[in-house]
């Protein structure tokens, strides 16, 4: 059926492109009714092109849909175009083409009407597509008037596309036929804490699409709202404060804390130092350099101090006019040290108690990250080992349970990657779907 669809869809164009030609070769002297018919049909096509995929359950998608169909009638179209093009030229078909004007007319019509489905299915595809990014889009762009280079990146365009529009609209049906089971309604609400050198923004979400993705199944989210940049005593005094407030403020007697990078050394501190071992049920650490990153250690040692005092000054100049009431860059930096973290683990080995998942991934090569993983990779795994692009994997596991992710394929799973920071659908590995089924199996601990 989807074939048979963009087979008709490809046929309206084609006919249209080309009617000129075909009306004289079939010897038909201004046939209006006939031209009426297949412009009406052309017209529908463009405004409601026949989709390959059923069961839309989005206006985004249906539009992205829409535009891939019209490349795809697009790209059928102008092949057989093509075609016809060389069997009249070869004297195959006789399309009666006795004057310059009539080639012309033939020409210029056949192009006008294929550049008009081109165009309304690269805008409609280039406004609703995210998986095509900016590279893509970039791509495309510079390649557009370059035979044989803009066909490859239309395809591969294409194919982003379609498989982003098909996994997409699987995820919504999918969250419609559970929505009743609450998957992810915890007894205890879940509490996000970021990384090191991000905040927590309204309109710019730390976790990408996956708090959207578990709200749809019932969770309640929060977030720490701590500061980018701070010693790891200092982040963790804010999330104590945090950790009461959302308590006070819910009614709930704890918190399940999921934190990230730094953010899960911040969370230890606050309930083995600060006493919030009382108020939080659980603490799940995804890719936490628990026993620190020996590349920040070379880099300290690197990099002149003055570099390193104009760049703190920077940052904390800028991250105050963010938001940040007392940034500190040079302390979360020290703090992430492999020295720093031995010496702060010695303090605090354990959680009091608290149930601890920790998560960790790598990359399997570094071009399979984005920037600027791809670039770290090599220089990490110099001093760390198999890392994510920033961490080593060593220095991932804590508390009794550890989950570490294999790559699906040649394809690895970078610290960017493990909050959806890129909002890119990797094959093998859905990360809305994990933090889905982790958020399911704290529920299930009755957490």
């Amino acid at each position: 059926m989807k074939i048979l669809k963009r087979c008709t869809n490809a046929l309206a164009v084609f006919i249209m492109s080309n009617i000129y030609v075909l009306l004289r070769i079939t010897d038909m002297v201004i046939p209006r009714l006939w031209v009426t018919i297949f412009s009406s049909v052309y017209l529908l096509i463009m405004i409601l092109p026949l989709l390959g995929l059923n069961n839309i359950q989005s206006n985004k998608i249906r539009r992205c849909q829409a535009g891939c169909e019209l490349l795809f009638a697009f790209l059928i179209s102008t092949a057989g175009s093509i075609v016809l093009l060389f069997l009249i030229i070869f004297d195959v078909v006789d399309a009666h083409l006795d004057s310059v004007w009539n080639w012309v007319l033939y020409v210029l019509l056949a192009v006008v009407f294929e550049a008009i489905c081109f165009w309304n299915g690269i805008v409609r595809v280039y406004i609703s597509s995210t998986q095509i990014g900016i590279k893509w889009r970039v791509i495309g762009a510079l390649c557009g008037m370059i035979p044989i280079a803009n066909l490859i990146v239309l395809g591969k365009i294409l194919c982003l596309a379609t498989a982003e529009n098909k996994f997409e609209n699987d995820k919504l049906i999918l969250n419609n036929q559970r929505c009743m089971e609450g998957l992810c309604a915890t007894k205890y609400p879940i509490l996000f804490v970021h990384g090191v050198f991000f905040r927590d923004f309204k309109y710019l979400n730390y976790w990408g699409r996956i708090p959207e993705e578990l709200e749809k199944n019932g969770a309640r989210i929060f977030y720490g709202n701590h500061q980018s940049a701070a010693s790891v005593a200092d982040c963790g005094k804010e999330l104590a404060t945090r950790i009461m407030q959302i308590c006070q403020e819910t009614g709930c007697e704890k918190v399940n804390i999921i934190a990230h990078s730094k953010g899960g050394l911040d969370s230890r501190y606050a309930i083995s130092m600060l006493g919030m071992d009382k108020y939080v049920a659980s603490l799940t650490t995804v890719n936490t350099p628990h026993r620190g990153c020996a590349f920040a250690d070379y880099l300290l040692s690197v990099i002149p101090l003055g570099v390193q005092k104009g760049i703190e000054r920077t940052y904390n100049s800028t991250l105050k006019k963010l938001g940040d009431y007392n940034p500190d860059f040079m302390a979360a930096v020290r703090d992430l040290t492999y020295q720093a973290c031995m010496e702060r683990n010695a303090l605090i080995p354990d959680t009091k108690g608290v149930p601890v998942i920790s998560i960790g991934s790598y990359l399997k090569k570094g071009s399979d990250g984005r920037f600027p993983l791809n670039m770290t990779n090599g220089f990490v795994k110099w001093f760390d080992g198999e890392n994510d692009g920033l961490v080593g994997s060593e220095s991932f596991k804590w508390g009794e349970e550890y989950i570490y992710l294999q790559p699906p394929k040649d394809r690895g799973i970078s610290h960017g990657d493990m909050i959806d920071l890129n909002r890119e659908n990797i094959k093998g590995f859905d990360v809305r779907e994990f933090y889905v089924q982790l958020v399911n199996g704290l529920k299930k601990k009755m957490l």
